[in-house]
């Protein structure tokens, strides 16, 4: 499974492509199969573990078959980041243009280390926990009284994906021309919902000619 990159949409740039996986940590997840892959919509934290590209984190209940036995099977994590159609009407020359969809995605590849220790369920279950209520006013926390903490433990099945190739792909509108660039920027912020919204900052930020 490659993914189609052009190369005015590359994203090599290491901080975005974290930033990316970091605030849309919500990733599908694909295991080749024998006979249709596996796929399991989950959040994945990434770790800076000292290797060359870092690590991700995440579980599986472990009713699901995807957790039966992925280990050392290469997979791919798709990170899904801003999206937005892009109406023709808003460049310089709508009637030369056509409808198009702008993006930004990250594919992460490398193989999966499922564990059944008990010690590492709960770390990945406290650092999902940490990652998504750390910021609340009143945060809820993993302190479930036994036997029900054991049991909660039990039910999943916690991974660590070794990463060993990220491709970046950041769709939005480098091949225009700077005028059109700031007009689907400035339409796009007129549209009025939140990833139409998010589209035009990371336009901003990261759509370099």
């Amino acid at each position: 499974m490659t993914l189609y990159v052009p190369a005015q949409f590359a994203m090599e740039e290491r901080a975005a492509v974290r930033r990316l996986m970091g605030d849309y940590p919500f990733a599908t997840l694909v295991t080749p199969a024998q006979d249709e892959p596996f796929v399991s919509h989950l959040p994945l934290l990434f770790v800076d573990d000292g290797s060359d590209h870092g690590a991700l984190i995440g579980h599986f209940a472990r009713a699901n078959p995807h957790a039966k036995d992925p280990a050392g099977v290469d997979s791919i994590a798709i990170f899904h980041g801003p999206h937005a159609y892009v109406s023709p009407s808003w460049y310089t020359q709508p009637a030369r243009m056509v409808p198009t969809w702008n993006y930004a995605t990250v594919h992460v590849r490398g193989t999966i280390e499922p564990s059944d220790d008990l010690a590492e369920a709960s770390s990945v279950l406290d650092a999902l926990v940490a990652r998504f209520e750390g910021e609340r006013a009143k945060p809820w926390t993993f302190d479930l009284a036994e036997p029900q903490r054991t049991a909660m433990l039990k039910a999943i099945r916690p991974f660590r994906m070794r990463i060993r190739e990220v491709s970046g792909k950041f769709k939005l509108s480098q091949n225009r021309s700077a005028e059109d660039r700031q007009r689907v920027t400035a339409a796009l912020r007129e549209e009025g919902y939140a990833e139409a919204t998010a589209t035009a900052e990371w336009m901003e930020s990261y759509a370099k000619p």
